[in-house]
């Protein structure tokens, strides 16, 4: 029997819609457990493929009656299980193309609201990796905010909008996935804004993102809004005083991390500063838009990730802690694990280093261990 496949992309359809789906994880138990596809409504099974001959009983266990989909690291090890299992009776059995490498790369156009200038506001959900970036359209033009490095979708939906990109924007310098910013930047001929902060080592031009600074599209205006901790440069934008995007700043249920440049401390009492002196001043009625989730419970209903800040301020834990040394040792002891290679990352996101396209799929490997 034939061997039949799907591709990473209809599974991520599948959980953004919240439809069933049963998946045989083939990898190793920590692996799986560090990183693995999520979702409400997945039935997640692991027998690690070296020790599937031995696992009669955990194999007694996995669904016939519906369709069962066997993931694995990039692809080859999937479709040996998924034969494998048809020889022992299980006919409905299919294989994820890529494995997670593809998972990882699925990016979900989400749309958020109409914007009361006119034109609207996207989250793209890379639902394998938990980044959240965003495609503002306003006349005929386009912002996109923390692009991912595979940039077609941004592209593809532009074209769709009949809107050109002419404006990209990074929140910070990026340590846990490759910014698509200056690629997407470069094909369109857009500008590209970075916080001039985060920019002292980086080898090529960038429009500085300073406090205060607006960018115009169409009739929407972007406002710069610096914000420390995550990164010294780290920068909110505020859209039309109705969204306040983030970064790795503040998300639904967590806080950014002010470790990965090896000075926590100081950017402890940065990101302190930030969340209740900074964010304090803010309108709560803005509705955050992060640039990750770390729980797939932190998704609303229609697969989007946003709350109001009044809420944040009342339920997040961190935007709760009353004494200032308290919050700084909370935010710098028991952390996890940093993103996989976040240091080449950072030096590829400076323009320092080029690594091949298999490189940075490798790179980008993992979950994205931007929080608290």
């Amino acid at each position: 029997m034939t061997v039949k496949f799907t591709s990473a992309e209809e599974i991520a359809e599948k959980v953004m819609n919240n439809e069933p789906v049963a998946i045989l994880d083939v990898r190793s138990k920590e692996d799986v457990e560090n990183w693995h596809v999520e979702g409400s409504n997945v039935e997640l099974h692991n027998i690690p493929f070296n020790k599937i001959e031995e696992s009669s009983e955990e194999i007694g266990k996995l669904p016939k009656e519906k369709p069962l989909y066997t993931m694995c690291a990039k692809g080859n090890t999937s479709k040996k299980a998924a034969e494998y299992l048809q020889d022992r009776g299980f006919d409905n059995v299919i294989s994820i193309e890529g494995g997670m490498a593809s998972w990882s790369e699925q990016l979900e156009p989400v749309k958020i609201g109409d914007l009361k200038t006119g034109g609207a506001i996207y989250q793209f959900v890379r639902v394998g990796k938990g980044c959240l970036s965003y495609l503002i359209e306003s006349d005929g033009e386009a912002a996109v905010i923390d692009a991912a490095r595979m940039i077609e979708p941004y592209e593809t939906f532009a074209k769709e909008h009949s809107a050109k990109i002419t404006h990209v924007l990074d929140t910070h310098l990026h340590a846990d996935h490759i910014s698509g910013g200056r690629k997407l930047a470069e094909q369109f001929g857009a500008k590209y804004h970075l916080p001039p902060e985060d920019a002292d080592e980086v080898v090529f031009g960038y429009e500085p993102a300073e406090d205060g600074t607006i960018v115009e599209v169409g009739k929407v205006k972007i406002k710069a809004f610096y914000s420390p901790g995550h990164t010294i440069g780290s920068t909110s934008f505020i859209v039309d005083d109705e969204y306040l995007l983030t970064g790795d700043i503040l998300f639904i249920e967590s806080i950014g991390r002010p470790d990965l440049a090896g000075k926590a401390t100081d950017w402890a009492e940065d990101l302190h500063e930030t969340l209740y002196e900074r964010y304090g001043d803010l309108s709560k009625e803005l509705i955050v838009l992060p640039a990750h989730y770390a729980d797939i419970k932190e998704m609303n209903e229609d697969g989007s990730v946003h709350k109001k800040l009044s809420e944040l301020y009342k339920q997040n834990e961190g935007l709760n802690i009353d004494d200032e040394q308290r919050f700084i040792k909370r935010v710098t002891e028991n952390l996890k694990e940093q993103p996989n290679a976040y240091e080449d990352i950072r030096k590829t996101n400076m323009g320092k280093i080029t690594p091949s396209e298999d490189e940075q799929k490798e790179m980008e490997t993992g979950p994205n261990n931007c929080a608290v």
